[in-house]
């Protein structure tokens, strides 16, 4: 048998970068380093159905947990009464007008300045460049968001 002389080139074997970005997982296309604004990359449906579906399941949540949260502060308050009219617990009223009184100048003195912090203000900028690039997306999260409470 004779050796071929170009053995090294025929051992490259060719890389088809289609198919291999057809076998990433979805969540690496999705949150990959560069993965730019969903405008970029989905077709309208798509966008209206990714936002809509997050929604839906942000607000269901948010309407259960709430619900439970209301009952638990509730029934807090609704112990504390019974606590407080059989004599379990005895309340300085005066105190606790004096406190609230207090409390209420504090918000009037620090909403009085209203200014943000730079920190509040470069993260409030940054959500409102991301809103802008996926507004389709951001309108269909916003609907799910009110079906999701509503069902």
């Amino acid at each position: 048998m004779a050796a071929r002389g170009g053995g090294a080139e025929d051992s490259f074997n060719v890389l088809d970068l289609v198919e291999n970005a057809k076998k990433q997982p979805w969540w690496r296309k999705v949150f990959g380093p560069s993965s730019g604004s969903s405008a970029e990359k989905y077709n309208v449906a798509t966008q209206l159905l990714i936002g809509g579906v997050t929604g839906w399941c942000t607000g269901f949540i948010f309407q259960k947990v709430g619900k439970l949260a209301a009952t638990a502060v509730g029934g807090g308050f609704f112990l504390l009464q019974i606590a407080n009219h059989t004599g379990y617990i005895k309340v300085d009223w005066k105190l606790v007008e004096r406190d609230m009184n207090k409390a209420k100048q504090q918000l009037k003195f620090h909403s009085s300045g209203n200014k943000m912090s730079p920190e509040v203000k470069s993260r409030v900028d940054k959500v409102i460049i991301f809103l802008k690039k996926n507004v389709i997306v951001t309108g269909g999260f916003a609907g799910g968001f009110l079906l999701g409470m509503a069902s």
